[in-house]
Parts: C-alpha cells; sequence; structure tokens
C-alpha cells in the first residue's frame, strides 16, 4: 500500500457502502469501536495467538477488552469466542489460548488413532468401489469428535452473554456457509441495537452462538464433516464468504483490525516450465484450494476497501451530504505473517502421529510443494508453538503502531468503564 508500513502489516482507511446500512437510525450514538476480524486456517490460527499475547502485553494491567466487536471464522471463531467468554478479562482469556495452543496434539482436533485412521480410509474406498453405501456414505475425511469434546471443556459459551451484560462486549460474530441455501450466515450476538443485514448470498442473523457454531465455522470441505444448525447443513465460514470485513461493519466497528494468515509473498513462486510428469499431487491441489477457500477473499475485501475509499476521497464530504450518502471512514490495520507458514509447516510435519503422516504421504503432502495442506492440519505444540512466536515479534515490531491504533479504544472504554 502506498506509504504504508512493511509487507506484512497494512494501514488503509475506508468507507463501505455496499456492505452496511450506515444511515443515522442504525447507527446510534457511541464510542469508537475496534473490531478484531480473525480469519480461517486451522492450525493457522496460533499465528493469531502470538499475535493477541503481544497486544495483551501492550495494555496497562488489567485494561478492559480493547476489542468490543469480535468476529471469527473457522478457527478464527474459536480464538474469538475465548476472547468473547473473558471479555471482563482480555490479559486471562488470552493466555487461556496460549496453554491450549501451546499444548496442543492432533488428537484433541481429530482421531489420529491407526483404528480412526483406517475406519475412515475404508469407508472412502468402499464407497468409490461399490458407488456409494447410502445413508453410510463417509461424511469427512477425518473425525473430529475430539475437538467437539475439547471446545465444551473450555468453552463455555454460555458466559458470552454476561460479557455484553457487563458492558465489556458490544458483539461477536461466527460465520459460517449453508449447504443447502449457499449463503454466507454470520451468526452474530450482541447488544439488543444490532439489527439483522440481508445481502446477496450473505446475510447476518442473531443467535446465542454455541459450540455447535463454531464447529461448524471451523469444518473444512471434505476434511471435517459439516454440523447442523437449525434446518440446514454448515461447513466451513470461509467458503463463499466474500466480504470477510462487511461483519464487522454491520456490527458497529469504526476501526478493524486484522489478523491474517498468509505471508505477502506466500503461493507466489515464479513461473517456471512443468513438465508433463510433474502432475500436482491431490496434497498439492488440496493446498491450493484451501489457500483459495481461507486466504484470498480477505486480502481482496481490503483491496476493495482501499478502492473505495480512494474514491471517496475525490468527492467533496458536501456533495456526499447532499447526496444522502451515508459514508463514514473505517481505519483497517493488518498483522499478518512475516514468513511463509507452510515453510514451517514442513519443518514440523514428521511430528504428526504416525497414522496421519501415513495418509497423507499417500497423497503427496510430503511431496515437495504439499506442506500447504499440512500447514492446515499440523496441530502439533511444537509448530504451534513457531507460529505463535512469529506472530508475538510480528506484533511487536509495530509495537508503536498498534498501541496507537488501540489508544482511542482503550481509553474511551476505561471512561466508559469508570462512569
Amino acid at each position: 500500500m502506498p506509504g504504508g508500513p512493511a509487507h506484512h502489516l497494512t494501514d488503509i482507511s475506508s468507507a463501505a457502502a455496499s456492505y452496511v446500512d450506515l444511515s443515522p437510525a442504525s447507527m446510534p450514538p457511541c464510542l469508537p469501536k475496534v473490531a478484531l476480524v480473525m480469519s480461517g486456517g486451522g492450525a493457522r490460527a496460533a499465528y493469531q495467538v502470538g499475535v493477541l499475547k503481544a497486544i495483551a502485553e501492550m495494555l496497562p494491567e488489567d485494561a478492559p477488552n480493547p476489542f468490543p466487536v469480535i468476529c471469527g471464522t473457522s478457527a478464527g471463531a474459536i480464538n474469538g469466542a475465548a476472547l468473547a467468554i473473558y471479555a471482563t478479562r482480555f490479559q486471562e482469556g488470552v493466555r487461556r489460548l496460549g496453554m491450549i495452543w501451546s499444548n496442543f496434539q492432533v488428537q484433541q482436533v481429530f482421531r489420529s488413532d491407526v483404528r480412526g485412521i483406517a475406519s475412515s480410509g475404508a469407508r472412502w474406498l468402499m464407497a468409490l468401489l461399490l458407488g456409494g453405501m447410502g445413508k453410510r456414505n463417509p461424511r469427512a475425511l477425518l473425525d473430529r469428535s475430539p475437538l467437539y469434546a475439547l471446545l465444551q471443556k473450555y468453552l463455555p459459551c454460555d458466559k458470552i452473554q454476561e460479557s455484553i451484560d457487563a458492558g465489556a462486549l458490544h458483539a461477536f460474530s461466527v460465520t459460517a456457509s449453508g449447504y443447502t441455501s449457499a449463503q454466507s450466515v454470520t451468526f452474530f450476538q450482541g447488544v439488543s441495537s444490532l439489527a439483522p443485514w440481508k445481502r446477496a448470498r450473505r446475510i447476518g442473523c442473531a443467535a446465542p452462538i454455541t459450540v455447535d457454531h463454531l464447529m461448524a465455522s471451523s469444518a473444512i470441505p471434505f476434511i471435517f464433516s459439516a454440523i447442523r444448525i437449525n434446518r440446514e447443513y454448515f461447513g466451513d465460514g470461509s467458503m463463499r464468504q466474500v466480504a470477510p470485513l462487511s461483519a464487522a461493519l454491520h456490527l458497529g466497528a469504526d476501526r478493524i483490525l486484522v489478523i491474517g494468515a498468509r505471508h505477502d509473498a506466500e503461493d507466489q513462486p515464479p513461473r517456471v516450465k512443468v513438465e508433463a510428469e510433474d502432475y500436482p499431487s491431490l496434497a498439492q491441489i488440496a493446498g491450493h484450494v484451501l489457500n483459495s477457500i481461507f486466504l484470498d477473499s480477505l486480502e481482496v475485501d481490503m483491496e476493495r476497501l482501499q478502492r473505495i475509499n480512494n474514491t471517496l476521497k475525490t468527492i467533496p464530504p458536501q456533495y456526499l451530504k447532499d447526496g444522502g450518502m451515508t459514508l463514514r471512514q473505517v481505519d483497517v490495520m493488518s498483522i499478518s505473517p512475516s514468513t511463509d507458514i507452510a515453510k514451517i509447516a514442513e519443518r514440523h510435519a514428521f511430528s504428526l502421529p504416525r497414522p496421519v503422516r501415513y495418509l497423507l504421504r499417500g497423497i503427496g503432502a510430503y511431496n515437495r510443494d504439499g506442506a500447504n495442506l499440512v500447514s492446515y492440519l499440523l496441530f502439533e505444540k511444537s509448530y504451534c508453538r513457531e507460529l505463535m512466536a512469529l506472530g508475538y515479534e510480528d506484533a511487536l515490531r509495530h509495537k508503536d503502531q498498534v498501541k496507537a491504533f488501540l489508544d482511542v479504544s482503550v481509553d474511551a472504554q476505561a471512561v466508559q468503564k469508570a462512569g
């Protein structure tokens, strides 16, 4: 971005007329609100925890939650839920997240034992050979029942409303993708003044957030099974999420901090001639698909906001007012990895349990260019700790910018709390 900081931390200003109704009736007077937007990425979400740890250390001791609006998708929704639950104790929430991620094992997320992997693989093979198995058709490659038990134990979602009632949280949202409706659905829980919204292929609806919403939002297609909520099955929220920043705007954000999951130079290797026998492996194709699902739309949305902002700069404010255009400026800061996460995954790939390694090796994940897929599934503490350390360092490297970005919100909430 012209005039912006380093490549993995971007500051832009934007106004999003096409995303949210910003009329006075829909925006009651309030103090500036900073939204935190965390995207998906499976095990890559450990990077977010490192960034949050650095931010927690930048704030005064016992400082109020600096993010009145929290928006999460996929694994980012799980991290966001922890912050929403502990919004009255932000630093405690970050500490708990750090403890979980720094001690993660794959078996806590999906079945990684021989029996579990073999059973899943056998069912897929039989379904392919027999042309389907009726109601017993396999639903996903991996069984996530361990994660459901983990979330039930450590994320008491009923406490989200307590954070809202205490004034520490304005809204928390989780986005999932409906397989039947083909809509991107943002479930939100917040103050009573918030209203649902409907746009092309995406809607926002009020609902008490539960573990089922978190499981649905993080259900990577084919790899993890979809989750039924109300009348529909939902999969990973990053699918068809064409406007990842819109939920934060609908929920009243005045500025947005985005924690990304991809190094700017990632997935941009030099274009070279590929021999006919070098057909991409299943793992390489899967990694490419997951990158397009999880990572591309956020970058596109931020570029779109910047273009809108640049357009607005050419329009005199009086013309906007006379034309009845209800636009406002929303500052956005993005922190994303300074190192290619796929390369980090390569160093830790062999820490996966043997049955999982065997499964992934069979589809080429341990070959050249297969590390992207591994980077999403490597829920092992050595890998997660390195990603957390990277996020921590990236945030601290831009400590002054981050503190300046949060100061208004932190001070305003402190005044509000004192009052």
